[in-house]
């Protein structure tokens, strides 16, 4: 505030100093009347214009100082340069054109040996979260094997629907799967005389039926997290019967950071054999397998540790037998190397249920007289290591002993004679199951390497080193060693090619002739070595035609005793895709 303001503020002061005083003097004394103000015109307020400072005041100087004019100049001086920048061109980006995905397809295909595949399958989405899909195969085989008197034709064919649904917080599926199947037990032993009425008068087919139902749970956010449950029935034409029901339940409990597993395992098996191979009289087998196996799940960055154990009750639901079996379940994995060395090992033990079914489906010559007993598998511990370098090649390399109780083999039944009175496998030309305590060490290597983007092979080999209690060191029909190999090539966007080789060393079975009570004789399987190609060409987004060639070395090698293999194969047909 400068001094001329001051001096305005302070006269104000000062008057009404003066006025408050004289308006309260006591001596004098006021009279307050009533008077009438007449309002001639009502209030206006009105607002002055401010008095404002220029913000920049105007000098008055004589003296004033000239801009002076300055003229620029730009000197341009050479400078050596050898650099030539390139001109840029833009990068082209091939466009790969998007596959057509089709829901549906068909194949047909007719080869050698009067061999007729046929295939098709259909997908329908039923909503944005459920399929339905349906899916139907056959393959078989008319021709017969060069020196062999009885039909050697079979006929397999599969119906499967399938139901799906995932849903946010919960998945199922239902499946159905129908099997009709016809083998021959046409592996008569050529060394015995048969004579043409008793050989025509053979009827060595044999048919199985088979349907089973499955189905499986999966739910999120809950302690139950998954469950598969089986039922299924079997027959054949002899009126044997068998069924199956399985349920596996799964229940994960939290703990800390680790995982706490419960799987339970309930596997029922019951059937029967309407007579025997020396006798009329039945055979009923019944089994339930009942076990609980808790486990801790551990997962760090670098190791991965399971600990568990499982608790069976197995019954002998016939010979109302009772036993209870305990098996470990350890298994590790710890990465020595990121991913090119990782080690891993373990030991497990199971009780496995066989059945007539698992059987038929490994060796489909059979008999309708087996003897069906579960498998005390006591343990089963390995060590090995895996991984992958330089991007593109995978290996595994593992050693393992096992040591099982009731391990089931596969042996040739008897010869009973030549009589036209006999059923059609009772000519030694087929197989019973028999058992032994075997101990096996084995050591498994495998190599995977992508060749190119469009290329793969892989090989892989088995050695088995067995001890039997009762078969010693050479368990019927058990090889020693077995090898394969595999490459797949793409060449183009239309051809695809592949081939597979496999090698299967000597195996042992047993000729034995109760017709003349010959002692038994254990004869040797030569080992075999099969080569099968394809080649697939597709025409366009529809339609394809392809070529199979199976067994190219052409030999009727002997994969179960007196049961030769057809020789040179050859398939050739087409696939349509289509949408409804």
């Amino acid at each position: 505030m400068n001094f001329f303001n001051r001096l305005i503020a302070l006269s104000v002061l000062l008057l009404l100093g003066t006025y408050t005083a004289y308006g309260q003097d006591d001596d004098d004394e006021q009279t307050l009347d009533t008077e009438v103000v007449n309002v001639v015109r009502p209030y206006s307020p009105s607002l002055s214009d401010a008095f404002k400072i220029k913000q920049t005041p105007e000098i008055n100087d004589s003296i004033t100082s000239q801009k002076q004019d300055v003229t620029y100049g730009i000197y341009s001086v050479p400078v050596a340069s050898t650099f030539t920048p390139a001109k840029g061109t833009a990068v082209g980006v091939e466009k790969v054109e998007r596959a057509a995905l089709y829901d549906n397809y068909a194949t047909l295909g007719l080869g050698s040996y009067t061999t007729a595949l046929a295939e098709f399958y259909s997908s329908w989405q039923l909503s944005r979260t459920d399929n339905f899909g349906l899916f139907l195969q056959h393959n078989s085989a008319q021709g017969d094997i060069e020196d062999i008197p009885l039909d050697a034709s079979f006929l397999d064919t599969d119906l499967a629907l399938s139901y799906t649904s995932f849903q946010r917080d919960l998945g199922y599926d239902i499946n159905l799967d129908v099997t009709h199947q016809l083998y021959n037990w046409y592996g008569i032993n050529q060394d015995l005389s048969f004579p043409d009425d008793v050989v025509n008068g053979i009827d060595p087919t044999q048919t199985y039926f088979s349907a089973f139902l499955s189905g499986g749970l999966t739910l999120e956010d809950s302690y139950f997290k998954s469950g598969r449950g089986t039922i299924g029935f079997l027959s054949d034409k002899f009126g044997s019967n068998e069924i199956r029901a399985i349920l596996t339940p799964q229940i994960e409990l939290p703990i800390t950071d680790y995982r706490f597993l419960v799987d339970v395992d309930l596997d029922f098996v019951s059937g029967s054999f309407e007579r025997g191979y020396f006798d009329d009289q039945p055979i009923d087998y019944g089994f339930l397998n009942l076990g609980v196996s808790p486990a801790l799940e551990i997962l760090n960055d670098d190791l991965t540790l399971f600990l568990g154990a499982a608790v069976y009750m197995g019954q002998d639901i016939e010979n109302s037998d009772t036993d209870i079996f305990v098996y470990p379940r350890v298994r590790a994995s710890y990465r020595l190397l990121d991913d090119t060395v990782i080690a891993y090992g373990g030991i497990e033990g199971d009780l496995n249920q066989n059945s007539y079914y698992d059987f038929k489906e490994t060796n489909p010559f059979v008999s309708p007289t087996l003897m069906i007993a579960p498998t005390d598998q006591l343990y089963d511990a390995y060590l090995g290591i895996k991984g992958k370098f330089a991007g593109n090649v995978s290996y595994n390399l593992r050693g393992g002993y096992s040591n099982e109780n009731n391990k089931p083999l596969f042996l040739s039944n008897p010869y009973k004679g030549a009589s036209a009175g006999f059923e059609g496998y009772e000519f030694g030309n087929s197989f019973q199951v028999v058992y032994d305590n075997v101990e096996t060490l084995n050591f498994f290597g495998e190599l995977k390497i992508a060749l190119t983007e469009k290329a793969t092979f892989g090989v892989s080999g088995n050695y088995f080193g067995y001890t039997g209690e009762l078969t010693g060191s050479n368990p019927w029909n058990l090889p020693e060693f077995t090898a394969n190999a595999s490459v797949d090539i793409q060449f183009s966007d239309k051809f695809f090619a592949g081939a597979s080789l496999f090698f299967v060393g000597e195996r042992q079975d047993v000729f034995s002739d109760t017709f003349t009570n010959t002692l038994p004789v254990v004869v040797t399987l030569d080992n075999y070595f099969d080569a099968n190609l394809y080649g697939t060409y597709r025409i366009n987004e529809r339609v394809s035609i392809f070529v199979r060639g199976n067994n190219l070395v052409g030999t009727n090698y002997q994969k179960w005793y007196n049961f030769p293999v057809q020789g040179l194969q050859v398939l050739a047909g087409a696939t349509y895709k289509f949408n409804w």
